[in-house]
């Protein structure tokens, strides 16, 4: 596979038929993509949870009640327990996965003590766990026509809400998902 086909920085929008309950109706940015596979963050799966429960139990206390209410989401079905930050610009942090020039990934305390002083990046999105995939399978998946797939965008990545995020990634590329869904035109 070449390396024009690799889907880092952009969106994987779930078809309306992807039916499995980790996936229906994502949208998932991609992190990286290479030969050995692919990791993503889901971007509009919201938790019952927001950044203070995470500041709380990571023993930052120093947050704003701004900063305690920031939404944290479900980022996929690995590592649950562990806490991703998508963010943007790329800032100087002590485990950030570059994605673009403009945004990373990061994993470290320092970025959340840093949320928590309101000294974090100028956009971002919380989440726990991410989504993988092994050497191949989302090629596979691609084929399968299970996903759709096309360049991100940030404004709907940090400032679009959530419930409208899996249709304005569609229509960002031309496609009208209430005209794709098994639920549209029956007579």
């Amino acid at each position: 596979m070449s390396g024009a086909q690799y889907l880092t920085n952009q969106f994987l929008i779930a078809m309306p038929g992807l039916e499995d309950p980790n996936f229906f109706h994502s949208v998932t940015y991609i992190c990286e993509h290479n030969d050995e596979g692919a990791l993503g963050l889901v971007i509009n799966r919201p938790l019952d949870m927001q950044l203070g429960e995470i500041l709380q139990h990571i023993k930052v206390e120093q947050a704003t009640p701004e900063t305690r209410q920031i939404q944290v989401y479900l980022g996929g079905p690995v590592q649950q327990d562990r806490g991703f930050v998508l963010h943007e610009p790329l800032g100087e942090w002590d485990a950030t996965l570059r994605v673009t020039d403009r945004i990373g990934i990061t994993s470290s305390m320092d970025i959340l003590e840093a949320i928590a002083a309101q000294q974090g990046p100028e956009r971002l999105l919380v989440t726990l766990g991410y989504a993988g995939w092994g050497a191949g399978q989302l090629e596979q998946e691609m084929a399968d026509n299970a996903w759709l797939s096309g360049p991100a965008h940030p404004d709907i990545l940090f400032d679009t809400p959530d419930e409208e995020r899996w249709k304005a990634a569609a229509a960002s590329l031309g496609v009208d998902m209430d005209l794709l869904s098994g639920e549209a035109g029956h007579a």
